[in-house]
């Protein structure tokens, strides 16, 4: 199994409500075995790092998810751009732009919309293109 397809899997799995349950009936049983452990430092220590191996797992899984759905969408947004026969084509290449170039077409998009809010914007082929 391939790590993209375990990560899939276990975020599928993880975000299920029988997973929470499992997980809230783990640290229900913990907190009520604290008297029974006189609430010592293992006993503390226990419920501490199995959160912080959980937690630090977790945020790789997350990225695995979170980058598997950017891609998604990316390819998704990619093929509607591709066949509208008005886009443009150099949309299609953005997260190849730097941050100034990105700035700078968000501003040319947001005119357009105040613009189109008034009723005179310019169509989306009149959008400057900077290279």
């Amino acid at each position: 199994m391939t790590f993209d397809r375990f990560a899939h899997w276990l975020a599928k799995w993880s975000g299920r409500p029988l997973t929470f349950a499992i997980a809230l009936l783990l640290i229900v049983t913990w907190a009520v075995s604290g008297p029974l452990f006189d609430f010592n430092d293992t006993w503390q220590l226990v419920i501490n790092t199995s959160t912080t191996i959980i937690t630090f797992l977790m945020v790789f899984l997350i990225q695995n998810t979170q980058n598997r759905d950017n891609d998604v969408l990316h390819i998704k947004i990619d093929e509607l751009l591709r066949t509208t026969r008005k886009a443009h084509k150099a949309l299609l290449a953005l997260e190849d732009m730097d941050s100034a170039e990105l700035h700078a077409l968000r501003k040319q998009y947001q005119r357009m919309g105040e613009k189109d809010q008034n009723g005179n914007g310019a169509p989306p082929d009149a959008v400057e293109q900077s290279d």
